[in-house]
């Protein structure tokens, strides 16, 4: 088959697009906002995109899903931007509940923490609050915003990229000095409603 996404002219039930870029990493982004209360929403559109130094980004906006009403900025942006920081916070086994919790739409200045049930320890070098039940925090400084298309009336997209100035691991999913997959099983988000745990892994060397 070949549709164009432009046209939505696919004829199936659901856009499969976002089933072919799969598996993606769940940027769960911490921010605080300028009255100092704290935000935690799950992104799937979350990636590193450098790593000297390393940078990531997470993609928000409103799309085809939206409601009437919704606001187009979502909290994590306004947050990063405004106060220049967030914290991504990895999730893994046994957070997939929790994370869908945070996914939920809550009134500006409300706790996803509290909602959830998650607690909070601080971080070190920004002021957003890391998940204390996972195992991998990446603490950046907020970098650029960019604005993308969006084809749907109303809708707006974007990228907020970061620099990571901190990380933090949890010895205990740490082998012989190596991250151990199998001990970390990152959770990722496939098409749909879908999602997948990552368990296992293999290497391959380059040829040369």
């Amino acid at each position: 088959m070949f549709y164009e996404p432009d046209k939505r002219n696919h004829g199936l039930p659901r856009d499969p697009f976002k089933a072919l870029v799969v598996p993606r990493p769940i940027g769960w982004i911490s921010t605080v906002d300028t009255a100092g209360r704290p935000n935690l929403a799950p992104y799937s559109f979350y990636n590193a995109v450098a790593s000297d130094p390393p940078v990531v980004l997470f993609g928000t906006g409103l799309g085809p899903g939206r409601k009437p009403g919704d606001d187009a900025i979502k909290d994590s942006q306004r947050n990063a931007e405004a106060t220049g920081e967030f914290v991504v916070n990895m999730v893994t086994d046994g957070l997939l509940d929790a994370m869908n919790r945070t996914s939920a739409h809550l009134p500006h200045g409300s706790s996803e923490f509290e909602v959830a049930g998650l607690e909070t320890v601080p971080s070190q070098l920004v002021q957003a609050p890391r998940v204390k039940a996972s195992p991998v925090h990446l603490e950046c400084r907020y970098l650029q915003t960019v604005e993308m298309p969006c084809t749907t009336p109303g809708g707006r997209n974007f990228v907020v990229f970061g620099r990571v100035v901190g990380i933090h691991i949890d010895e205990r999913v740490l082998k012989d000095g190596f991250v151990d997959i199998a001990l970390l099983r990152p959770l990722a988000r496939l098409g749909y409603m879908e999602y997948c745990l990552v368990d296992k892994s293999f290497s391959l060397d380059r040829p040369d």
